[in-house]
């Protein structure tokens, strides 16, 4: 076993290392993208369930958006919480589902109970209709 320490792959890079291992048997693909665990005996279990998801998300097709799954994070869930740098992250899911590309801007709208984040039209270089 080579990758006992490091997160499993996600993204772009998961799909390139299941580009680069299509050789190999599906089991042996996921252990070498960081689909697996080692029990106390020194088993290595594959999660192949947590691997198929992770493609899934990578190519832009989650499977529960209401994120009913386990919760740490790997589908979307529709709720942040504030950190404690005081920061909101909106994860990469829900920019990707909404086709959103480096660069794009929003306006923010601070209400008592909610924050609007607003869509900027997409020229480049323009900040019309930014005061709404």
């Amino acid at each position: 076993m080579t990758d006992t320490a490091t997160a499993p792959l996600t993204g772009k890079a998961l799909l390139q290392k299941v580009k680069e291992l299509s050789h190999l048997p599906r089991r042996e693909t996921a252990k070498r993208c960081g689909y697996y665990t080692v029990t106390k005996n020194n088993q290595t279990r594959v999660n192949l369930t947590d691997f198929y998801d992770a493609v899934l998300a990578a190519r832009g097709i989650p499977l529960s958006p209401e994120g009913s799954k386990d919760g740490r994070g790997r589908e979307p869930t529709y709720r942040v919480s504030v950190h404690k740098n005081g920061q909101i992250v909106i994860g990469a899911a829900y920019t990707q589902a909404m086709g959103l590309k480096p660069g794009d801007e929003f306006e923010i709208k601070l209400g008592y109970k909610h924050i609007h984040l607003i869509q900027l039209d997409g020229g480049k270089g323009e900040t019309n209709g930014a005061h709404a």
